[in-house]
């Protein structure tokens, strides 16, 4: 199996989506949050991203939830069981490098 990372924003877009259906910009808002500032997203490149995840089956329109109290109407989304397996796989990989990386002595050359 080659090893295959996702983007730092995709992989923040599929971690925000991973805890529900969510709009636009409040996946934006809590990628800034989840990544503490270090993932940059702008509405055009987050739009970009979230394209090519649609289009890739990682990502999909979802129904916007009905809230008289809410006059958004903007597009929301889900992450798709692709996108689960996408999300699941990055873990596996993150997990297994820092496994690696524990393993390595301290001030060892």
């Amino acid at each position: 199996m080659g090893i295959a990372t996702l983007k730092p924003a995709v992989f923040h877009i599929l971690l925000a989506l991973a805890e529900g259906d969510s709009h636009g910009y409040a996946i934006m808002q809590t990628v800034r949050e989840q990544s503490g500032g270090r993932v940059p997203l702008q509405t055009g490149s987050f739009y970009r991203h979230l394209s090519g995840l649609i289009d890739a089956g990682l990502v999909a329109e979802a129904p916007a939830p009905r809230q008289p109290e809410d006059p958004r109407r903007g597009t929301h989304y889900r992450l798709t069981p692709l996108g689960r397996e996408a999300l699941e796989r990055e873990r596996q990989h993150l997990a297994a490098l820092v496994s690696s990386m524990n393993t390595i002595r301290k001030g060892a050359r």
